[in-house]
């Protein structure tokens, strides 16, 4: 046996143990930061080859684990910026250097550009809906821009679809007189020509008021006089081109911006819808209406509709759903979506590389980063007005400073009883 070899271990026993404390007092201080997860020592015997009557300590060498996938406690905040993830994923942000990186620390706030940025200076990523609704780039970051919620001023979003929806009584006169159609833009229309109007916008935001007239055209059948289907006409006017100071708003100054023809079968279901589509010489717009919802069965004329856009109005407050939806909420109560936030995830979180700043990135043993919108693929729900707590055990980091302390000192008398011994070695030459 080596006296040498024995203080040699007492020595990596030390060096353990010193290990050990370093990440008990980096948990400890970071106990309180967002999204920390908490780091420990694990430890494994290092073996030397040892003879039958002579025995070679060996040591002890360290390796650090972290506890990355183990979910903090969800605290809630006053503010709608601070985001907590519930369940797997992380979220995507960018450094100063344009470089994407990994976080589970959401205490975003909104920084003098409007950008979402946390406590470290990453800012948050997501999707715009600046070209519709967006699709998640499931192996890569292509496609992320800063989320921006400095939304000042007033917005105003031109229509560019509607739809209704309703019955049509199938018992209603066919007209007889097609001089008498809405269409025709001359007199007053037939008693069972049925009204309804609709409000969409320009692209300044004013609201333009559409009439709708609802005509029954025509009736089909077979050779032994069943119905087999019927036809409706749908007149479209400007509500601002109607005739004022009589009973009627016939005749319009100007003509229909829109004649359809719906089509019924002897069921009642739409069959086809033709030339739906409103051209507006005034505003410059067309706008696609959708039938397609309507029947035609024996019951009394109904119709619900609504038209997209917006009308000019300021922006009084952002909103954050669970499945990272950024939303503007205007003071006339319309919403308008921005941005959606995406979360990433690797196939082992517990393996990512740790960066200053609470932030991971992935390598070889992580595997590569997939990425999807929350609540899909096995990713977590985003909470708005909530942060996820440090997973650090106060109590059980206290107790690890303890025994680290008890076995750095075992250690220590290890190494001072061979020196001693070495003493007694030296002074037998002497």
């Amino acid at each position: 046996m080596s006296i040498f070899g024995s203080m040699k271990t007492a020595v990596s026993g030390m060096s353990a143990q010193a290990n050990r404390l370093s990440t008990v007092s980096d948990n400890i201080a970071n106990a309180n930061t967002t999204g920390y997860k908490a780091v420990s020592t694990s430890f494994s015997s290092l073996v030397l080859p040892s003879s039958s009557g002579n025995y070679n300590s060996g040591g002890v060498q360290t390796s650090v684990r972290q506890a990355i996938s183990q979910q903090g406690d969800i605290s809630y905040t006053t503010s709608e910026y601070d985001l907590a993830i519930s369940g797997d994923g992380f979220f995507i942000v960018e450094g100063a250097d344009g470089t994407p990186v990994l976080t589970r620390a959401g205490d975003f706030s909104v920084d003098s550009d409007g950008n979402l940025v946390n406590s470290a200076g990453y800012t948050l990523m997501g999707y715009s809906y600046d070209s519709g609704v967006p699709a998640v780039v499931v192996n890569g970051f292509d496609g992320l821009v800063p989320v921006n919620v400095a939304q000042s001023g007033l917005s105003a979003i031109a229509s560019t679809s509607a739809y209704f929806s309703g019955n049509l009584n199938s018992e209603a006169t066919v007209v007889a007189d097609t001089t008498t159609l809405p269409s025709a833009n001359t007199s007053a229309v037939t008693d069972d020509t049925q009204k309804m109007s609709l409000v969409a916008y320009d692209s300044l935001g004013a609201t333009v008021q559409y009439d709708y007239y609802f005509t029954k055209t025509g009736v089909t059948t077979d050779a032994s006089g069943a119905v087999t289907g019927s036809t409706w006409e749908v007149a479209v006017y400007r509500n601002a081109d109607a005739a004022t100071g009589g009973t009627t708003s016939f005749p319009y100054s100007s003509s229909a911006v829109s004649v359809a023809t719906l089509s019924f079968d002897a069921n009642g279901q739409l069959t086809s819808a033709t030339d739906t589509d409103i051209v507006d010489p005034v505003t410059a717009k067309t706008i696609t209406m959708d039938y397609s919802d309507f029947t035609q069965l024996a019951s009394d004329f109904s119709a619900t509709g609504s038209a997209d856009g917006q009308a000019a109005s300021s922006v009084s407050s952002v909103s954050i759903d669970t499945d990272g939806v950024v939303s503007v909420s205007y003071a006339n109560g319309t919403t308008k979506a921005l941005y959606q936030i995406p979360l990433a995830n690797v196939a082992s979180p517990d393996n990512l590389t740790l960066l200053s700043g609470n932030v991971y990135t992935a390598n070889g043993q992580s595997g590569v980063t997939v990425t999807g919108f929350p609540q899909t693929n096995g990713l977590g729900s985003i909470q708005s007005g909530a942060l996820e707590s440090s997973n650090v055990d106060l109590a059980g980091e206290l107790t690890e400073m303890i025994e680290a302390q008890r076995s750095y000192t075992a250690n220590s008398k290890v190494f001072q009883t061979g020196s001693d011994i070495m003493d007694v070695l030296v002074n037998l030459k002497r």
